[in-house]
């Protein structure tokens, strides 16, 4: 099969899952590979009435914590930290008070900056972790659209309603209450606004002109394209209208599109953004569930063992965002399909119908 073959199987694909499936209603995806000349930008579905156009913005999710992790890893080049400082060397004594007290110990003071990029610091996630006596948070962010949460208000949360899982180091959970510290950290290492760091060191100089921190900055360039809606499950989401959608910060909040994201993960491969001891150091990968692992703000997919050519790396969001580049093949991935009950579908979505068919003539 030849590779335009390829590409009108899986628009044809993306167009039936749409019409199939009544909780998925729009995809974003852009396939692309130096090596082979391909740039494929794709949609399908619609989105408040209208059609899905391949340049449309989204949001990222927890995408967005790889910007995050980049920035702190900039950081750590220049001098200004390290993988090893305690968290309490950047956050304010209130702040850490009580962060992390784990079967009567206080481990607080504990906490390196390496344990949060790589989610084995123990602290809780006020995302999806659900509290004893207490309503989820994401029921507050619902009910409360208008309400603007600051980061400091997401860790004050944490600590009231849940508990941490481990002592630092000793284990692996995913934390969106880590990164979010891990933003007030890059402010008080910068003395600037995370949102401000975010477009000078990534957005501006990668010309990534659609991207920005929703409710926190604004894109360099509008869109000629309405932000798509998100679907949880069967909610529908106006990004717009939840403010309180400002609570995911550090961990998950920016806008982008899959032009936009190339960019970024064809500048990280090359090391245009770090030098290539810094991400080998952000890919010291530690298992995270079968199949999946983690370094420092990246995830690595094996989606099938011992297959190099079926191994991608970058990261996935809550709402089936995805940022991927499968090595073996020179090949990039970037889109969302805008829907949380799609993030497995998804991924399932990407492996079957474009890596591995893709795999026959670029490997």
């Amino acid at each position: 099969m030849d590779v335009e073959a390829i590409k009108g199987e899986i628009e044809q694909t993306l167009a039936s899952k749409v019409s199939q499936d009544s909780k998925l209603h729009n995809i974003y995806i852009l396939v692309h590979s130096d090596a082979r000349h391909i740039h494929w930008p794709m949609a399908a579905g619609s989105t408040d009435e209208l059609l899905a156009n391949p340049h449309q913005p989204f949001h990222t999710a927890s995408v967005g914590k790889t910007f995050t992790s980049v920035i702190l890893a900039m950081l750590i080049e220049k001098g200004l930290a390290a993988y090893n400082d305690p968290i309490a060397k950047y956050l304010p004594s209130d702040l850490l008070e009580g962060l992390h007290v784990y079967k009567g110990e206080d481990y607080s003071h504990e906490i390196q900056l390496q344990h949060l990029l790589s989610n084995t610091s123990g602290l809780p996630d006020f995302f999806e972790d659900k509290p004893k006596r207490h309503r989820p948070f994401l029921e507050e962010v619902l009910e409360e659209p208008a309400r603007f949460w600051t980061p400091e208000e997401t860790i004050e949360w944490s600590k009231q309603h849940l508990q941490p899982r481990f002592p630092p180091g000793k284990g692996f959970h995913y934390t969106d209450t880590g990164y979010n510290l891990l933003g007030l950290i890059i402010e008080s290492i910068t003395a600037k606004r995370y949102a401000e760091v975010l477009h000078e060191t990534i957005f501006t100089p990668l010309n990534m002109n659609h991207s920005y921190l929703a409710h926190y900055s604004e894109p360099a360039v509008p869109s000629e394209h309405p932000v798509a809606s998100l679907h949880l499950d069967e909610l529908h989401i106006k990004l717009n209208d939840y403010r309180s959608f400002s609570s995911f910060y550090a961990s998950g909040q920016t806008v982008s599109t899959t032009e936009d994201l190339l960019l970024f993960m064809k500048a990280l491969t090359k090391q245009q953004l770090l030098k290539d001891d810094s991400l080998r150091k952000m890919q010291d990968w530690k298992k995270m569930r079968v199949g999946m692992k983690y370094g420092y703000g990246l995830m690595q997919l094996q989606f099938l063992p011992f297959t190099r050519k079926y191994t991608a790396w970058g990261h996935l969001g809550v709402s089936g965002a995805f940022m991927l580049v499968v090595p073996a093949l020179d090949l990039y991935l970037t889109g969302s399909f805008n829907q949380t009950a799609y993030r497995s579908k998804g991924i399932n979505l990407l492996f079957f119908n474009v890596i591995r068919k893709l795999a026959a003539v670029l490997s």
